[in-house]
This record gives structure tokens, sequence and C-alpha cells, in this order.
């Protein structure tokens, strides 16, 4: 059982809902992410999902393409995403970490340092789940095996317009949880219709037996507890990227440490 089935099987049986803030590796400074990863922990967060900066992230808005650029500017890349991973995993090797991006420098990593070199290197370096944006469950099962031999997880995204075949395909290859994308678009874009979530839900559970994360459109405390009343996990990363924004380290670590702290308080009032 990798670390995200553990985590989220132990807080199913505490009837609690699981936190997850996504963070970009890098921003707002290159050496922050894993400070940054250890305070949300303590604030409450259960899973990080840690995103992987790219030149052309396609489901990301303007708040996470700019945060991605900055990252990028500084010279962050998959092997200094790890290297953060590694770094986090010192001090904390039970918090899950699922590494989110793109197809294309999860391909690059391995055309440098070799075939297989990613899913080898990010086992050694604590990663449990992987969440490609732009690998459709159709051509990833082997990605999926090789994963699923090293202890990690493969997390798809599902969307309002998936229909039921696209869900069972997802049901019978993705591991640790599946990602409800709660809005059509990219990331922050629009408000979130927590009705039509939750009429959503029921018809992807029909299909797949893993929980159930949901994110894009939750910003606050109020729609987090609205969502979590029925899915499993509750993933937050646009209105985390702002509250980044335009600080210093202590200043923006302490920002996202409150916020993460009031989403998990909210929950945990059921």
């Amino acid at each position: 059982m990798s670390r995200i089935q553990t985590c989220l099987s132990a807080l199913a049986a505490q009837g609690r809902k699981a936190v997850i803030p996504y963070v970009t590796a890098g921003f707002p400074q290159a050496d922050i992410t894993p400070r940054l990863m250890h305070s949300m922990v303590d604030a409450g967060a259960d899973i990080i999902e840690l995103g992987v900066p790219f030149s052309d992230p396609m489901a990301d808005g303007p708040v996470i393409q700019q945060a991605g650029e900055a990252a990028l500017a500084m010279g962050i890349g998959m092997t200094q995403v790890l290297a953060m991973v590694q770094a986090f995993r010192a001090q904390d090797t039970t918090t899950p970490v699922v590494l989110m991006g793109y197809a294309n420098p999860v391909e690059q990593y391995d055309h440098i340092h070799g075939k297989g070199a990613f899913v080898k290197d990010a086992q050694a370096a604590g990663v449990d789940g992987v969440l490609v944006v732009d690998y459709p469950p159709e051509e990833c099962e082997d990605f999926a095996q090789a994963l699923r031999d090293a202890g990690m997880d493969l997390i798809f995204l599902l969307a309002p317009t998936s229909t039921d075949a696209r869900m069972a395909h997802v049901g019978r290859i993705a591991s640790g949880y599946v990602y409800y994308v709660s809005l059509k678009g990219v990331t922050g874009s629009g408000a979130l219709d927590t009705d039509a979530v939750n009429e959503m839900l029921p018809r992807i559970r029909k299909h797949i037996q893993l929980p159930l994360g949901v994110g894009f459109g939750i910003r606050d405390a109020v729609t987090a507890k609205a969502v979590g009343e029925n899915a499993d996990a509750v993933i937050i990363g646009t209105k985390i990227i702002q509250l980044l924004q335009g600080k210093e380290a202590d200043e923006a670590i302490a920002a996202v440490a409150e916020f993460v702290q009031e989403i998990r308080q909210a929950l945990d009032r059921g």
C-alpha cells in the first residue's frame, strides 16, 4: 500500500477529509519549497501536490502559469524538484507528495538520464504519486504499472465533460486518488458550483472505487467545507499561489500556513 493509500484510508476511518494544497516548486523563491511544505503539513495538510514548472502549461490559468514561469527563470526543473522532495523527506517520512505537471518534463528527464530514470529517481527521492495532465489513460498503462511496481500511484484528472467510458478506463488504471476538476477551463477560472459537483461525484463513484479529490475553484473555507460534504479530499492551488505572490519567504510561508489551517478546521467541523 502506498503512502497515499495509507493516508487516505486512515482519514476515511476517522471520518475526516484530506486537505491537499498545491504549490509550484521553486516559487516564489528557489529555496523556499521544502520549508513551505513542512509548514503546510504542520498547519494540517495531508498530502502535498508539488507542481513541476513547464513552459506550456495548457491546463493552468494565469496565476499558476506565472508562478511556473518565475520558477523556470530561476532554473527550476525536474532535477531540482526531485531534490526538493528529497530535502523534505529528510524530516518527514510520512506525508505523501504528488508531482503534478506535464509529459514533457517527465519524458525529457528520461531522455537525458536513460529509460526509466524518472520512475527510479522519483522513488529514490520519496515521491508517492504522479499526475501528468496530458497523459490520457489509453496511452500510459505501462507507465502506471512502472509506478505501481515502485510503490507510487498514477493519478488522473476527470472533468465535468468526462464520459462514462473515460471514467471506467481511469478506474481500471488509476491508483491513489482521482482528481475531479470541478470547472470547465483552466485553473483559477470561474466560480465553483458546489451543487453541480455534488451531483457529479455519485456518477463518478459508479466507475471508480478510489477516493475522489475535488479541485479548481476552491478559494476559502466555505467552499472547501461544501465540497468536503461529498468529496474525500479538497485540493487548492490558485489561492495558495496568490498568497505567495510578492512576499518574502517568512511572510509567504506564514500566510499559506494560516490559510491551510483555516481549511483544515472548516473540514474538521464537519
